[in-house]
């Protein structure tokens, strides 16, 4: 459950902080938190928000990966290798890393509103840049840009449902955020890439900065003012590396997000080579992958508003089920495409669950804990494709989904062993 003896509320300064009660929060209806110091918003606006702050991950992860697919494309228009390309996609995920918790540190107790539309706008100049980029030094300079939009924006969106909605509905807010990450998956990156092939990488580019446009303006529109609850200093992030909880959801992070990436950025190969499915059978099950995730997230969120340690482990041990399982079951056509939408609705949980996880162990600190996990998140991407290809190299493609397997088992173990922790039940 949410919590069995505690009830969260928003306290004047808009910190969450915890308040004894007898019943469980999510059944009894009277438990509702006040906001005193943030505008008294109908709740149907404050779920307008929550949807507009949806687009906004869309939209982030989408602009973050789509040069996955134009690759080749601009490589050859900006006269550089494929891999030189491939800084397009490392570059920002690191930066992102970095940005997520120096970004509430640098701007201290600013109205997160406000930082929300700055960095929409960033983001909105950001891929302009890319559209109109001479050559690929500036290129590269423009996605420095997206990195930092997406570390600073992801930090404070991510533990953004505890200010807009009540306890009960965290879950389910959070799940729809995150909902975005899975859209952008299924939606944003294909077309995009499909746009880039057919009118030219350059109005892909264009594109996003027009989509990040329309966002500014939405969040402009229905984004209410949003207090600082604390300002993010050096010594209260090292503050929540002492909370057991923060710390175990940190590792498991880590080893979930660092095995996920070092297998499934050789998803295609392995489909190709262990399954025997065609090449052009490739494009639509990772469409099935995305679209299992989606599922996959708002099932976690479903969950996760009864029990939250049980919710993440069976994610942890679902993602230790699948990878490994693909080099054994997914050996013909139909093995490898159940393996991968399995595989898919597992990790569709992972953002989520351990979002959840986060707020849950640090009620007090939200945006310091959540800050914290993105920067983990986002650097355990880069690691684990880096490893991977490292791997891949010098050894087997299957070595990749037995390294994702086993560190999904050290996840699912450092979660188990918070088992006895009230904060994270």
């Amino acid at each position: 459950m949410w919590s069995v003896r505690s009830h969260i509320r928003v306290s004047d300064s808009g910190a969450i902080a915890p308040e004894s009660l007898e019943e469980d929060p999510l059944t009894n209806a009277e438990q509702t938190p006040t906001r005193t110091q943030e505008p008294a918003t109908p709740d149907r606006s404050r779920w307008m928000a929550v949807c507009v702050v949806t687009l906004g991950t869309f939209l982030l992860v989408t602009a973050e990966q789509l040069p996955i697919g134009l690759l080749t494309t601009v490589g050859s228009a900006l006269s550089v290798s494929e891999g030189t390309a491939g800084l397009m996609v490392t570059v920002p995920s690191v930066v992102a890393g970095v940005a997520a918790p120096l970004v509430p540190m640098i701007v201290g107790s600013l109205d997160r509103r406000i930082l929300l539309l700055g960095l929409m706008a960033l983001m909105t100049v950001a891929n302009l840049g890319s559209a109109l980029a001479p050559n690929f030094a500036v290129l590269v300079g423009s996605r420095v840009l997206v990195g930092i939009a997406v570390g600073g924006f992801w930090a404070v969106a991510a533990g953004l449902a505890v200010r807009l909605v009540t306890p009960a509905d965290v879950p389910r807010a959070t799940a729809v955020i995150f909902g975005g990450v899975g859209a952008a998956n299924v939606f944003g990156v294909p077309l995009g890439t499909l746009i880039g092939d057919m009118t030219g990488w350059r109005i892909a580019f264009s594109s996003l900065s027009a989509l990040a446009l329309v966002t500014l303006i939405a969040l402009l529109a229905v984004l209410p003012r949003l207090v600082a609850s604390q300002a993010i200093r050096p010594k209260l992030l090292m503050e929540q590396l002492r909370n057991p909880g923060v710390r175990v959801g940190i590792i498991a992070t880590a080893l979930l997000v660092f095995g996920h990436f070092a297998a499934y950025t050789f998803v295609s190969p392995a489909l190709q080579k262990l399954s025997g499915i065609d090449e052009r059978y490739v494009g639509p099950l990772l469409f099935g992958f995305g679209a299992a995730g989606m599922i996959g997230n708002f099932l976690a969120g479903a969950a996760l508003s009864r029990r939250v340690h049980r919710s993440v482990l069976t994610i942890a041990v679902a993602m230790t089920a699948a990878m490994p399982l693909f080099p054994l079951l997914g050996r013909t056509a139909i093995g490898g495409a159940i393996v991968l939408i399995v595989w898919g609705l597992a990790f569709g949980g992972v953002s989520v669950g351990l979002q959840t996880w986060m707020i849950k162990a640090a009620p007090q600190a939200v945006e310091a804990a959540s800050s914290l996990w993105v920067a983990v998140f986002n650097l355990s991407i880069g690691f684990g494709a880096l490893t991977g290809g490292i791997i891949v190299d010098k050894l087997t493609l299957q070595g990749v989904l037995w390294l994702g397997g086993a560190f999904a088992l050290l996840a699912a173990l450092a979660i188990w062993t918070a088992r006895t922790n009230d904060a994270v039940r």
